[in-house]
């Protein structure tokens, strides 16, 4: 058999020459292709945030820019939380996390009874949302002494939602909460504070019955403005939730709280929480619209964990709309009556709790 030699070498020659240009291509791709470790507009967004919160500390450790010390510093420490900073981190950020929960911890910022709302004046809500972060952040305190004291501090204050909870109310009302301890009536707003902190604090192994759990969802059931039949089913196939018990309009804060609290309390399967996300799908959130911050983090993170189409819609709509309403300091401030006044710590640790849904690192958000 006779090889032709200038034949072979000409295909050795334009294969060398097609690797090389495959090569080539592969390492444009590359440049182009983000690493997994290159930020995006989101982390840059965070950051920023993260950097306007701490640059907001006070020499006590509070962090604020109004009023509500104790609460707007639970809710800065909840979002340099939820995307990963830690108290026992040796960097400025972990150091000024650290500084905040020593601040919160303090025995001037609670009563005997472990009530948190009373000294800075935030009632049931601060109370809950204090609550909230330090079940939270048992086992992640800078020291032994931190963690102690954490642990101490959520125990009586789940207590004092406990005791709250069994106040003599109208059935419509009974296990839910309201402004104060001893209120005999409920919203749902204030409910879910409360709700979100049991439910972290039964996950840390502390003292709740499963009865409590199991009152607040009935609540939130009877919060549902579409009627239930005897088998529980709404009328309606997309509805929502209401700041009280038998109201037919639902808001989309309140759909966006019952959401993410249903979820929360294990209640996936339920056709409220269906109906609720599917009603948000037509009802997204708009800037303006009142409590739009508050309710804004209630959807990033029930829409998250409805996942599917309902996460992704969600996701891309509240980046979108944050990442446009930035300022360049880093902050947010609402742009509604009803937030105006809370100021840029409310609505920048709010932000940063919608936007970190991509990092999921507070267990309560997770699935």
């Amino acid at each position: 058999m006779r090889i032709n030699l200038a034949m072979i070498s000409i295909c050795l020659i334009s294969l060398t020459c097609t690797s090389m240009l495959n090569a080539q291509d592969a390492n444009e791709a590359d440049t182009k292709r983000p690493s997994a470790f290159q930020k995006d507009e989101t982390d840059i967004a965070i950051d920023k945030a993260i950097e306007y919160l701490v640059s907001k500390q006070r020499e006590d450790g509070a962090i604020l820019d109004k009023s509500h010390d104790t609460t707007m510093t639970a809710l800065s420490i909840m979002a340099m939380a939820s995307v990963g900073i830690q108290p026992a981190d040796p960097t400025p950020k972990g150091q000024a996390m650290q500084k905040a929960l020593s601040f919160i911890l303090q025995e001037d910022r609670v009563d005997d009874k472990g009530y948190f709302g009373s000294k800075d004046g935030s009632r049931m809500y601060g109370h809950g949302i204090i609550t909230l972060m330090l079940t939270e952040m048992i086992g992640m305190g800078a020291s032994e002494e931190q963690d102690r004291l954490i642990h101490d501090r959520c125990q009586k204050a789940i207590d004092v939602i406990l005791s709250s909870q069994k106040e003599k109310k109208a059935t419509h009302y009974r296990g839910g909460w309201r402004y104060n301890p001893n209120a005999k009536d409920s919203d749902l707003s204030v409910s879910v504070w409360q709700l979100m902190a049991l439910r972290s604090a039964r996950n840390d192994g502390l003292q709740v019955p499963a009865s409590a759990i199991r009152d607040a969802v009935d609540y939130l059931k009877r919060s549902y403005s579409s009627p239930l039949d005897r088998n529980g089913l709404p009328d309606k196939k997309a509805s929502g939730f209401t700041y009280e018990p038998h109201r037919s309009s639902p808001t989309f804060t309140m759909t966006a709280a019952g959401l993410l609290a249903m979820q929360v309390c294990g209640e996936y399967d339920s056709p409220l929480v269906a109906g609720a996300a599917d009603w948000l799908l037509e009802h997204p959130p708009k800037w303006k619209e009142r409590f739009c911050s508050y309710g804004t983090y209630y959807y990033a993170q029930g829409m998250y964990q409805r996942g599917g189409d309902h996460a992704k819609t969600a996701q891309q709509l509240v980046t979108e709309m944050l990442l446009e309403k930035q300022a360049t300091n880093g902050s947010w401030t609402a742009e509604n009556s009803s937030e105006k006044g809370h100021g840029a710590v409310y609505a920048t640790s709010m932000s940063v709790l919608s936007l970190s849904v991509k990092y999921h690192y507070l267990p309560i958000y997770q699935k």
